[in-house]
């Protein structure tokens, strides 16, 4: 997390006064001609480390979907702002999420993904935990024949759990614990896919996830996948059927999303012309409409008449993310044998422009080590949604040092 003796720092994003003054030309209008954010936010050490504690540790934050834990037991560690945990699902069917450290001596809970026999064991001296985190044995702790102490009392060690929500199969955490209520944080994009019923998704484990390592910044991947400009260039497949001039703008940086929507949405997947079913009973207007959001600071939703996505990110540092995506579908009929195909080219052509967009996001990072770039402008036409992260990135960082935000 980030060091809490900001007084001492040289670095300007500790400071209200070089906050203000490098964020000014942020937060200015589009119209105005406002620029991306310094360079330092992309390669620096420092701040990556502080970033850890006011962009990602005090919002609700992406960490993962329910589809990597589907059974009762099974566990998937992962790093988020820089602290170990881990997923896990329990016997109530909700999944939780804990510091992966035993309470005993600090050690590592799991280093890979596991189905447990029920119970979580640290393999160091064996103290194990129930499914709900509470501490069911201490192996000897009173001698090699006592596994009981007079006056130890175990409800106080068990472990340690995160703030915790569910939304259409992913996994949010607010590691500040002092957000406010997830329900308000979702609203605004729950209000926007009222539509879709979460409670339809259907997963299909041997076709439809796939994970990308990728060396960028975690915001440059929030900021390509916002904006549509680029589609004509990197994007040609999915341009010739989903045009840019048939996208349209979602930007809502007071509610933290932004993306955009296509109104051709109808790409022919296989030779044959079949398609998936659609959800029951969505409203017309969705039909050969998707839309794609980056709800900050780490979830990237696509949602389409037949079929739902998230991508998870996860930063590793300055100059790596993790994508992580999972593909759910609105009708069980989809994961029948006959749509196997189908699934699997879906996966290829989602997979396929992700890694078309890796090609910019790395090559946009590497730019980031040139003196030369200062930011640089944003169209008003076409980079709104861009300017819109940008922003949000920025109330965040007024905010943490104390500075009023501007209109």
């Amino acid at each position: 997390m980030h060091t809490e003796n900001a007084a001492m720092s040289n670095h300007w994003w500790e400071s209200s006064t070089g906050v203000s003054t490098t964020l000014a030309n942020v937060m200015r209008p589009i119209e105005e001609w406002a620029s991306g954010l310094p360079n330092e936010a992309y390669v620096s050490d420092a701040f990556a480390e502080w970033e850890q504690g006011v962009l990602l540790a005090r919002t609700w934050a992406c960490i993962g979907t329910g589809r990597r834990v589907p059974e009762v037991g099974d566990a998937m560690p992962l790093e988020f702002a820089g602290l170990p945990l881990f997923m896990l699902r329990g016997r109530d069917g909700e999944v939780r999420v804990f510091h992966n450290v035993c309470s005993h001596r600090g050690m590592m809970l799991m280093e890979e993904p596991t189905r447990t026999r029920g119970a979580i064991r640290c393999p160091y001296h064996s103290w194990t935990y129930e499914l709900d985190g509470s501490l069911r044995s201490t192996p000897m702790i009173g001698g090699t024949d006592k596994n009981t102490c007079p006056g130890f009392d175990p409800e106080k060690y068990g472990l340690k759990p995160v703030r915790t929500a569910t939304w259409f199969d992913a996994i949010f955490v607010n590691l500040s614990g002092d957000a406010p209520p997830f329900e308000s944080f979702i609203a605004p994009v729950a209000e926007r896919w009222k539509d879709f019923d979460a409670a339809t998704l259907h997963h299909e484990s041997h076709d439809s996830s796939y994970t990308l390592d990728v060396a960028c910044n975690w915001k440059l991947a929030v900021e390509n996948f916002c904006e549509a400009y680029h589609l004509p260039w990197i994007h040609p497949n999915l341009n010739s059927y989903s045009r840019l001039e048939d996208h349209y703008q979602i930007a809502e940086e007071e509610d933290g999303y932004a993306g955009q929507g296509s109104t051709a949405y109808q790409p022919q997947l296989v030779e044959n012309g079949e398609a998936f079913p659609t959800m029951p009973n969505l409203p017309t207007p969705w039909h050969g409409t998707a839309e794609y959001v980056a709800l900050f600071p780490t979830a990237l939703f696509g949602v389409h008449a037949d079929h739902f996505y998230t991508v998870t990110l996860e930063p590793k540092g300055p100059g790596r993310t993790i994508e992580r995506m999972d593909i759910y579908y609105f009708a069980d009929e989809a994961l029948d044998e006959a749509h196997t195909e189908l699934r699997r080219a879906n996966a290829r052509l989602w997979q396929g422009i992700f890694e078309e967009d890796r090609f910019v996001v790395e090559g946009m990072q590497r730019g980031r080590a040139s003196p030369a770039y200062k930011g640089g402008v944003l169209s008003p036409a076409l980079e709104r949604t861009t300017h819109c992260f940008y922003r949000w990135v920025a109330r965040k960082m007024l905010e943490a040092n104390g500075v009023a935000c501007a209109a």
